[in-house]
């Protein structure tokens, strides 16, 4: 039987302690996340290490000044990344055709296998980790300030360190199984399958803190008139787009 206890029990940690991450671990750890599988094995992907304090202040403001940016140790920036590879190509007489969207979205799918693995290596490890989904909201911003050329884009973000003291909440929740997973097609969902997978979310006190705090009927109202609002989907998707073209990957 396999061991996932450590996966199954795993936390968001977004407060670090002081304790510096050391150089051969992290380049371990990402040394085994680069064996991740990738399409081809063309390895469209790179890395940016930011541990500088002025380059973590720089980019805060484009993770909207979450604390995590500037006060773990690490900051590592997962970016799709088909510059190397059409260079090589160009080196040995070979015309590159990567400058689309269609080796953009599989150089992102792999960047984010390659970002997954590291930080499933980096929490058995003992490290923790925060995704930041705000990397794609502002691309363009952080390619300024990581220097990233063209057919560089930054896909996530992974904010690493030692957690600043065990975690003794309890842990997030998630969908069960039967709510995600459909054997050979896909089953659509009826109202009272919604009702079934949604109520222990819904059930939640710090879910039901969420709905009384921002005045709202219901969770879902929370997630469509506060936290994503198809207005600020609209604002950056028209961002991530701008953001794929000055990179080079739309004309």
């Amino acid at each position: 039987m396999i061991n996932t206890d450590s996966m199954k029990t795993r936390r968001t940690v977004r407060s670090y302690s002081e304790r510096p991450v050391d150089e051969d671990l992290l380049h371990s750890l990402l040394e085994t996340a680069f064996r991740a599988s990738n399409t081809g094995n063309m390895q469209a992907y790179s890395v940016i290490i930011t541990r500088d304090p002025q380059r973590k202040q720089l980019l805060a403001p484009c993770h909207f000044n979450q604390p995590q940016v500037t006060q773990a140790p690490v900051v590592l920036t997962f970016c799709a990344d088909f510059n190397r590879f059409s260079k090589w190509c160009e080196q040995r007489k070979a015309t590159p055709g990567f400058n689309n969207l269609q080796a953009f979205t599989y150089a992102a799918i792999d960047t984010i296998i390659v970002a997954q693995a590291f930080c499933t290596a980096a929490e058995e490890n003992g490290l923790g980790i925060c995704y930041l989904g705000t990397t794609t909201y502002n691309a363009s911003q952080i390619s300024d300030v990581l220097g990233l050329p063209g057919l560089v884009v930054p896909v996530t973000t992974v904010t690493l360190g030692y957690p600043k003291e065990t975690d003794t909440t309890p842990l997030p929740d998630r969908l069960p199984l039967q709510a995600i997973i459909h054997e050979e097609v896909y089953q659509d969902y009826s109202a009272l399958n919604i009702d079934q997978f949604f109520s222990l979310k819904e059930s939640l006190l710090e879910n039901r803190r969420f709905v009384e705090i921002n005045a709202k009927d219901t969770l879902a109202q929370v997630f469509t008139d506060i936290r994503y609002t198809k207005k600020d989907n609209v604002y950056f998707s028209k961002a991530w787009m701008e953001a794929l073209r000055q990179q080079g990957y739309l004309d």
